[in-house]
């Protein structure tokens, strides 16, 4: 399962400038929208919209002002291994090795030797890292080592993986590369994916629907439906005329007037 429904949200945040009253900043008011099951949905927007601000409300590191958000029908109130998080910092543990690493949450949540071992081993052949998993994280790169922290969120077989810029921080070849296994993994286990991005061209290549935030107090402007074959072509005809609706969309809602 992993139907994700966020039901008319709103976030708000005190502001004490050191002076004068404390101020309130509306992030977004009444945010609804629903991922099925299976479904790879973007978010992107202009900077500061609050695009990982609903990640982490939606992983239940941080409450909404009001409204409701459900997994399968269950109010979220809190994290939980039916929610696996990719972050753009890769957060490691520098003293184990990458099978170390992916098979923290699993001890953690008390599996058995045997099935911990089994579920490492495929999660390392998932995310392509058979010849490293004895590796410490100070001899990988930065994109094998977004890949064990990939692999660490999926070993615990959530729901939905969330995933916050996860490519961010990485060059240009590395990140086409980590794009182009990502697709490959979500194509072999079809996980709910909720995939936080400012970077359009890598929304349309790996998303089946996208969605665009306004400006604070952010709104959802646009659902867009990908609905393109896969593998895709990013410098495609059609690809490209999707990436200009996304562009135009983000351009026109920059500002709220």
């Amino acid at each position: 399962m992993g139907m994700l429904h966020v039901d008319r949200i709103a976030k708000e945040y005190a502001v004490d400038h050191g002076w004068g009253p404390v101020t309130r900043l509306e992030v977004f008011r009444d945010l609804s929208f629903t991922i099925r099951n299976g479904e790879f949905v973007s978010l992107i927007g202009p900077s500061g919209c609050g695009k990982t601000t609903v990640l982490n409300l939606v992983a239940g590191l941080d409450q909404p002002s009001a409204g409701q958000i459900y997994l399968d029908g269950k109010q979220v109130t809190g994290p939980g291994p039916d929610r696996g998080t990719v972050f753009q910092e890769f957060a490691l543990f520098p003293w184990l090795p990458v099978a170390g690493n992916i098979e923290f949450g699993l001890k953690s949540m008390g599996v058995i030797e045997s099935e911990r071992k089994r579920r490492v081993a495929d999660c390392i052949e998932l995310v392509g890292l058979s010849d490293f998993c004895n590796y410490y994280p100070n001899r990988l790169s930065g994109g094998m080592q977004q890949r064990v922290g990939i692999g660490r969120a999926l070993v615990i077989d959530p729901a939905v993986l969330l995933m916050d810029e996860p490519f961010g921080s990485l060059d240009a070849q590395t990140r086409d590369a980590l794009q182009n296994s990502l697709s490959e993994i979500w194509l072999r286990t079809h996980k709910t994916v909720l995939f936080i991005t400012h970077d359009v061209r890598e929304a349309v290549y790996l998303s089946d629907r996208v969605l665009v935030l306004s400006a604070r107090p952010a709104e959802i402007v646009l659902d867009l439906a990908v609905g393109l074959p896969r593998p895709r072509d990013r410098y495609g005809r059609e690809f490209q005329e999707i990436e200009a609706i996304l562009e135009s969309s983000i351009g026109q809602n920059s500002v709220k007037v």
